[in-house]
């Protein structure tokens, strides 16, 4: 860990095509201030990302990375993590990307409370596509091929990650900078799988879900009595549909992460071949 990053050491010399004011700007600078505020450097950083206009997180960013296939960023982001436990690895994905082919990665991913952070740009909309339904879009959200809208309650990512055990469950506004920032860095410095859910509106096909939505309606829980590690107080919030919440909605202080609860300690990449079978054991027994 170097005491000297900058946010600016966190940036590739490539230029982002999202579209202008898309809310993945803002969601990748403040993944890159939490890096470089939580004191981990470029080179013991890994990014893997999937599928969606979120894929190329990795490009625009100077770290390790890979820009995996659909619906797949947690499974390579938890090898990556057990291969080499010094890195600091976060996967980050899209509403589609993480809660529809790959809300089955995402439920394994954390109960197992591998220890690294997971951002999820929700813009509730498929944007890559040209702007088809999501998985948490409104019922009655009007798109190309669901004219009367997907006419099926939207997926609560918040109340999948409490009810697969999640240890640290969070919800941030791509544009809220600062905040945005803080809540990611906790992410990335908690005991385990640290979830995030970003609001991350989509300018060019979601004229509902925009940046003056959140405005008007996000409700911080910074600014209220709300205790995040009080698991009954964090269901009742993540349960309730009348409000969008940002900040920490639960975290577990007692977390274990899956590296300490098993002993995984070792860099694999330096592990010859031949290794001891004790090793390789862990890894079948991961997958």
């Amino acid at each position: 860990m170097s005491s000297n990053v900058r946010f600016t050491d966190f940036k590739s010399d490539k230029q982002p095509t999202w579209c202008p004011g898309c809310g993945d700007f803002g969601t990748m600078n403040g993944i890159m201030k939490a890096l470089a505020n939580s004191g981990t450097d470029p080179d013991n950083t890994f990014m893997v990302a999937g599928i969606g206009c979120s894929g190329k997180i990795g490009t625009y960013m100077h770290s390790y990375a890979i820009h995996g296939v659909h619906g797949r960023s947690l499974p390579v982001a938890a090898g990556v993590k057990l291969a080499n436990p010094d890195l600091t690895v976060v996967a980050a994905g899209g509403d589609g990307d993480g809660y529809s082919i790959g809300a089955g990665h995402f439920i394994h991913a954390v109960r197992r409370n591998v220890d690294m952070a997971y951002t999820v740009m929700d813009n509730r909309i498929y944007g890559l596509t040209k702007g088809q339904a999501s998985p948490t879009s409104r019922e009655d959200f009007e798109t190309s091929t669901t004219p009367e809208g997907p006419q099926q309650p939207p997926v609560n990512p918040l109340a999948l990650s409490l009810a697969a055990g999640g240890t640290f469950i969070a919800q941030s506004f791509a544009t809220d900078h600062k905040r945005h920032a803080e809540i990611v860095q906790e992410a990335i410095e908690h005991d385990g799988f640290g979830f995030v859910n970003v609001f991350s509106p989509c300018v060019t096909f979601n004229d509902v879900d925009t940046y003056d939505y959140f405005r008007d309606n996000l409700v911080d829980l910074a600014d209220t009595d709300h205790d995040p590690t009080d698991y009954d107080a964090a269901k009742e919030k993540i349960l309730d549909s009348s409000k969008e919440y940002e900040g920490i909605i639960y975290k577990d202080e007692s977390s274990v992460s899956y590296e300490e609860k098993f002993g995984v300690d070792q860099d694999m990449s330096d592990i010859p071949s031949g290794a001891p079978d004790d090793a390789m054991d862990l890894v079948r027994e991961f997958y």
